[in-house]
């Protein structure tokens, strides 16, 4: 009997209830009691099925909402190959391979030879399984009312590059990072910068988003631009984990102050960070604590108090041009301000340099090192999260690292 347990000080477990069972085992067999049931729409009881034959237990709602759409979606993709591609399933048989990773397929006959292209899982699906679930559960937050602090400080949130989905490999690179290692990360490194900040009154926390929060932007496993990547999981699986990271951040984060939302475009999954963002600010769109800049600008402006805080991704615009952007496209703000900051991210290292009225600073990265990376040398940087506070008058007093 495999049973989760509730860990003292570390990331949720919903993450990996493939690490309960053979994979391959519970598809097989959720794909046998879909062919046997009468009502296959019911997929709820033939999960909960599934389950009881590896003898699983205990898990949580989203454990099992994970182990739903999962086999639901391979049952329902594996019903259409048999009914409608069946010369492939057949030869996927005989030849010991899944006919779900078949992308094309000769079909030849005495009268035709076709080229066939079995039917994948569309954006149109992905979106609308996401609304059905927000529908399913449409938070209701109620309204937290703070209290007026006598020392606030903005505190920066910013978990850098964390490229789920990204695959490395203990073997070949020394260190093994993917999908649930990423989570935990994650979940881990914001409990550690709330924890080191609390002797300070926070009244606001700006959280950035985005920056490669996907690794991949392509059903072909390819960045926006088609760089292809080592991969861990689908793309549409690594989408709604990511979804359900930032929902749980998010949650923590208004647990010490209001929240204001900000989203940075980025090169490995431009349109898939943004649809992500969109989501995500919808999700919490009863929020009256919660605050949202979800645009697609490159470059994105803030300020507290005499604060002007900047970020962007850090692959576009030159980081010596990025202070005249910031007196060009914040210029009101830039006015009223004296301490002026832009994080940057996209070189997964620290660099900081003082430039005239304006400080920009590079961000580390929890993301582990991939084989692209460890053949060019780039590995052994600081693993951390890393987060920064801000004084309405004195600017930025502190930082914040919590290192893996």
């Amino acid at each position: 009997m495999a049973q989760l347990k509730p860990q003292k000080n570390d990331a949720p477990n919903h993450y990996s209830v493939w690490s309960l069972v053979n994979k391959t085992i519970a598809l097989n067999i959720s794909l046998s009691l879909y062919k046997k049931s009468r009502n296959k729409k019911n997929f709820t009881k033939i999960a909960k099925q599934v389950l009881e034959r590896l003898d699983v237990r205990d898990l949580s709602n989203d454990e099992f909402s994970q182990f739903f759409n999962e086999t639901k979606t391979y049952c329902e993709k594996m019903n259409h190959l048999e009914v409608n591609h069946k010369p492939l399933v057949d030869e996927a048989k005989r030849e010991g391979f899944d006919p779900i990773d078949a992308n094309i397929y000769w079909w030849k006959s005495k009268h035709i030879s076709a080229q066939m292209k079995p039917k994948k899982i569309s954006y149109e699906e992905v979106g609308n399984r996401i609304i059905e679930d927000m529908k399913n559960y449409s938070p209701k937050y109620p309204k937290l009312k703070r209290e007026n602090l006598d020392d606030p400080h903005l505190l920066v949130v910013d978990p850098a590059d964390v490229h789920i989905g990204k695959l490395a490999d203990s073997f070949e690179t020394g260190e093994a990072y993917d999908s649930q290692i990423a989570v935990k990360r994650v979940l881990e490194g914001v409990q550690g910068i709330i924890n080191k900040s609390r002797g300070y009154e926070i009244n606001k926390v700006l959280f950035i988003a985005g920056n490669d929060i996907l690794h991949i932007d392509t059903p072909k496993r390819t960045t926006t631009s088609g760089t292809p990547q080592d991969t861990h999981g689908m793309w549409f699986t690594n989408f709604l984990i990511a979804r359900q990271l930032y929902v749980d951040v998010l949650e923590m984060l208004l647990t010490v102050a209001d929240v204001h939302f900000v989203y940075n475009p980025s090169n490995h999954d431009y349109t898939h960070g943004f649809f992500l963002a969109q989501t995500i600010q919808t999700w919490f769109r009863k929020n009256k604590n919660i605050t949202f800049d979800c645009s697609i600008s490159h470059r994105k402006y803030f300020k507290y108090g005499v604060n002007l805080i900047a970020s962007t991704h850090g692959d576009g615009a030159k980081e010596k041009d990025l202070p005249l952007l910031m007196a060009q496209e914040s210029a009101e703000s830039w006015a009223t301000t004296k301490h002026r900051y832009i994080y940057t991210h996209h070189i997964h290292h620290k660099v900081l340099k003082d430039y005239i009225g304006v400080t920009v600073e590079s961000l580390r990265t929890p993301s582990g090192t991939d084989g692209w990376h460890h053949r060019n040398g780039y590995q052994h940087n600081p693993k951390a999260v890393e987060g920064f506070l801000h004084h309405p008058k004195f600017g930025q007093v502190a930082k914040f690292v919590h290192l893996f």
